[in-house]
C-alpha cells in the first residue's frame, strides 16, 4: 500500500494517475501538514476514485491542544465525513509527551464510519512501542504513521519491528525519511506492507515541487516485488 501526500487538486489527480493506493490531503506542507480547506477537501474527494484521508491538525505549534482546539478538530472531522472523505489523520499528546487518551477519545467519538490514522505524533514519545499498545485499544484507529521514533528511520528498524509485532489490528504505515535510496532496505528488514511518502516523490524533493510520476512509478515497481515478503 502506497499513500502519498497531496496539497492541491493537481497533486491528487497525479497521485491517482500514478496508480497509488491512497491520498493524504493536507495544507501547509512546509509546516508538516495542517487541515486543508473545505473547498479543497470537497473537490479532491469528488475528483478522484481512490481513498482520501484528511489531516486534522489546526496548527504546527505542538501536538498538545486546548479544549477549544479539540472542538475545532471535531468540527473538521465532521466536515470531512460530510464531504465523503475515506478517513482522517490526527494525533494528540499531553504536556508530558504521552498520548492524551482523554482528547483522543473525544476526537474518536465523532469518527464513526471513517478510517482513523494516528500520525507521527507517536514518534515524539520516549516509547513508541508502548504508544502502539495504547492505540490498539481503540478499534477506530486503523493506521499509525511512524518512522519508529526520532532520528533516522534506518536506525529505528528494531523499534519498527517491535511496533509491528505489538500493533494488533492496526496497520503500521511507515513514513518520515523514506526515499528511493533506502526503501528497498526498509522493506527487506521490516517486512512492512504500508508506506507513506511526501517530498521524496516531488520534483527536487521540495515541498513546492510537483508530484514526479517517474519517481512514483519506480516506487510502485519496488513495492510490487513479491520476494520482499517471502
Amino acid at each position: 500500500m502506497l499513500e502519498i501526500i497531496a496539497t492541491t487538486m493537481e497533486d491528487a489527480i497525479r497521485i491517482e494517475k500514478s496508480g497509488c493506493s491512497r491520498i493524504e490531503l493536507v495544507s501547509a506542507l512546509t509546516e508538516g501538514g495542517l487541515t486543508p480547506s473545505y473547498a479543497l477537501i470537497k473537490n479532491v474527494v469528488q475528483s478522484v476514485n481512490i481513498p482520501v484521508n484528511v489531516m486534522i491538525r489546526p496548527h504546527a505549534k505542538a501536538f498538545v491542544y486546548t479544549s477549544e482546539e479539540i472542538q475545532l478538530m471535531k468540527e473538521d472531522i465532521l466536515v470531512s465525513k460530510y464531504l465523503k472523505a475515506n478517513g482522517v489523520v490526527l494525533g494528540v499528546l499531553n504536556e508530558s509527551n504521552e498520548i492524551c487518551e482523554e482528547s483522543l477519545s473525544e476526537l474518536l467519538s465523532v469518527c464513526d464510519g471513517i478510517d482513523v490514522t494516528f500520525h507521527r505524533a507517536i514518534d515524539e514519545l520516549s516509547d513508541p512501542v508502548g504508544g502502539i499498545k495504547i492505540l490498539r485499544k481503540y478499534p477506530q484507529i486503523v493506521n499509525v504513521l511512524t518512522s519508529g521514533g526520532k532520528g533516522n528511520i534506518e536506525d529505528n528498524i528494531k523499534v519498527i519491528k517491535d511496533m509491528i509485532s505489538n500493533a494488533g489490528h492496526i496497520n503500521i504505515l511507515l513514513g518520515g525519511g523514506l526515499n528511493l535510496q533506502n526503501i528497498s532496505n526498509i522493506i527487506k528488514k521490516t517486512k512492512a506492507a504500508d508506506y507513506h511518502f511526501g517530498t521524496a516523490v516531488r520534483e527536487n524533493k521540495s515541498v513546492f515541487g510537483d508530484i514526479c510520476l517517474k519517481k512514483v512509478n519506480e516506487l510502485i515497481k519496488i513495492l510490487s516485488m513479491e520476494d520482499w515478503y517471502s
